[in-house]
């Protein structure tokens, strides 16, 4: 139906057995990379009444009721970071509800690599639009022969699950690629500033520059919350424990950021330490200089890059207090200012179809 409107791997969870492998597709029209002809190479290996496509957010409320109703056995959803974020929300959402009166599963996800950002995609090897390799992927769902599926925690932060969000210079990152795209993605400069090109346009020339020539450390206190939390060392193990309530971190910092992935969009591995313990997020503090972070960059990208400016912790809970107002970020999405955030790791983690092993 159309809609408008300690572990150094994560453990590989066994296909179902169950007989019934109907999938179905939850695609976002606004998501970059879903295209007119994205559609109709889906509506031909998809049958028309599991193809959805959302406008709104009213629409993916629409789009999760029908879905849980159904009872679908894994749900794929196309767009970026932004896009699985709503779908998981709304349909976690949906069968709590149904939980209150009758045992209600949750269903399994899959993700097209047809957005912006694609953390949990990069993660699971999800197939590019090049030679429509993610219709295989939806194509091996539908005949149960999908390799693996990965679970995979969430942070928590108001309510709302997400893979990663910060606090901070990421959060600035992001409202400056807003801006250039509302200002300038117009016209001819639309595909070209919607984007790789876009962040690097926003980094380059909006980004950086204030960075610069503004002070970018804020004072800011990290506090734990009710359980152990470590903080990681280069090698992988940790350095430090801190209690239940202790001050992880006192003092100035550009960016607070927590990920229950690796990644951020484009395969920037800002959290090396993600997945390691289940039911954890990587906590990432950065204290560093501009001209530091701009000369370190690729090995930053990389993962491989700890300076002592730079710590990072694994928690399960934890508080973070700026003394004034900073960007803020959820799943690559500008979330305005903010000058206190609490994470947290949502309960219920999720099952993803995972490609890792498979050969694209």
């Amino acid at each position: 139906m159309w809609v408008q409107p300690f572990r150094a791997d994560v453990e590989q969870v066994p296909p179902r057995l169950e007989v019934d492998h109907r999938v179905a597709v939850l695609l976002n029209a606004n998501a970059r990379k879903v295209t007119s002809k994205v559609l109709r190479s889906l509506s031909h290996v998809v049958p028309e009444g599991d193809l959805f496509l959302s406008r709104s957010e009213l629409d993916a409320r629409r789009i999760a009721q029908q879905v849980v109703d159904r009872g679908y056995h894994t749900v794929f959803m196309g767009g970026g970071d932004g896009t699985l974020t709503c779908f998981v929300n709304e349909i976690l959402g949906q069968v709590a509800l149904r939980r209150q009166h009758h045992p209600t599963p949750t269903p399994r996800f899959g993700v097209l690599k047809l957005g912006t950002g694609n953390s949990v995609a990069s993660l699971v090897k999800a197939s590019s639009t090049r030679a429509d390799g993610f219709i295989d992927d939806v194509l091996r769902a539908r005949a149960g022969e999908v390799p693996g599926y990965r679970t995979i925690d969430l942070l928590l932060i108001d309510g709302k699950r997400a893979p990663f969000a910060g606090l901070g210079m990421d959060g600035k990152l992001l409202n400056d690629y807003n801006w250039v795209k509302q200002n300038f993605g117009q016209g001819a400069l639309a595909k070209l500033l919607s984007g790789p090109g876009g962040y690097f346009t926003s980094v380059a020339f909006k980004t950086v520059p204030y960075y610069l020539t503004n002070s970018n450390s804020v004072d800011c206190e990290v506090t734990n919350g009710p359980s152990v939390a470590y903080r990681m060392g280069a090698d992988g193990k940790p350095s430090e424990i801190y209690e239940p309530g202790a001050t992880l971190y006192k003092g100035p910092l550009i960016m607070a950021a927590a990920g229950t992935v690796p990644f951020y969009g484009f395969e920037l591995k800002m959290f090396p330490f993600a997945g390691q313990r289940r039911g954890m997020m990587n906590l990432r503090l950065g204290s560093l200089p501009t001209t530091a972070i701009l000369a370190n960059l690729p090995k930053l990208w990389s993962g491989t890059w700890f300076p002592e400016g730079l710590r990072d912790y694994l928690v399960k809970d934890a508080t973070i207090r700026f003394s004034r107002e900073m960007p803020f970020q959820i799943a690559g999405d500008a979330e305005g200012y903010r000058s206190e955030v609490h994470f947290q790791v949502a309960p219920e983690p999720i099952d993803v179809v995972d490609f890792t092993g498979a050969v694209h």
